[in-house]
């Protein structure tokens, strides 16, 4: 007798632990290295004060790590954690294409692209049902987890790379793609924060969604529906 299928895969399950871990490391010491010169610009070059086209707070201490001002600890830290970050993720799409979670449940079928059928997914969503929809995710949870994994998460990385002397003497291309290295700085503090508004609408959706059940399947697999 076969053993039921789970939820979510073992892979699945592991990267979202270590994605979360790494991710929440990454915003708190970026802001650490936001406050040594908070400053955005657009194109390769930008210091001077007035040339800004966002002037960015500083960040107190319990909303960065370390927990007090230092540059080097930051960057330390940083590092560390995006190396964890993209290799996580890159483990993570090698295994969810094998196993054919990607195809399967992130990439939305064209019928599912009809306006009758987001509006549906919407009024529902509104209506705090979650549990519409055949398979796994619904239209709106599909686009939200294709938009993260497939354009946010790898946007962090290749912005981080030419912020990085060493990845941009190593990836010289990527500056020019960005526009500037300065426009590579603006792109990942904008992602970044679109990476932090989604997960607060993760944890409120998993609170509305009933917590105790989607913790257990996240930590244990769950049942396939």
């Amino acid at each position: 007798m076969s053993k039921p299928e789970k939820r979510h895969a073992l892979s699945t399950r592991l990267w979202h632990w270590v994605n979360a871990l790494s991710l929440g490391i990454l915003f708190m010491s970026g802001l650490n290295i936001s406050n040594a010169h908070p400053r955005l610009y657009w194109g390769h070059e930008g210091f001077a004060p007035g040339d800004e086209w966002l002037a960015v707070p500083r960040f107190p201490g319990w909303a960065t790590i370390p927990d007090y001002y230092s540059l080097a600890g930051a960057r330390d830290w940083h590092t560390v954690f995006a190396i964890v970050f993209a290799f996580s993720l890159l483990a993570f799409m090698i295994a969810a294409f094998l196993n054919r979670h990607m195809q399967r449940d992130i990439f939305a079928r064209a019928r599912e692209w009809r306006p009758s059928n987001i509006a549906v997914d919407i009024r529902e969503h509104l209506k705090l049902n979650f549990d519409h929809g055949s398979g796994k995710y619904n239209i709106l949870q599909k686009i939200t987890y294709a938009g993260v994994i497939l354009v946010l998460l790898p946007l962090m990385i290749c912005t981080g790379i030419v912020m990085s002397p060493g990845g941009e003497a190593a990836l010289p291309f990527l500056t020019d793609l960005f526009g500037g290295r300065q426009s590579a700085r603006s792109i990942h503090f904008l992602a970044a924060w679109a990476l932090f508004g989604f997960f607060l609408l993760h944890i409120a959706l998993v609170l509305l969604s009933g917590p105790v059940g989607q913790l257990r399947a996240m930590i244990t697999g769950g049942r396939a529906e």
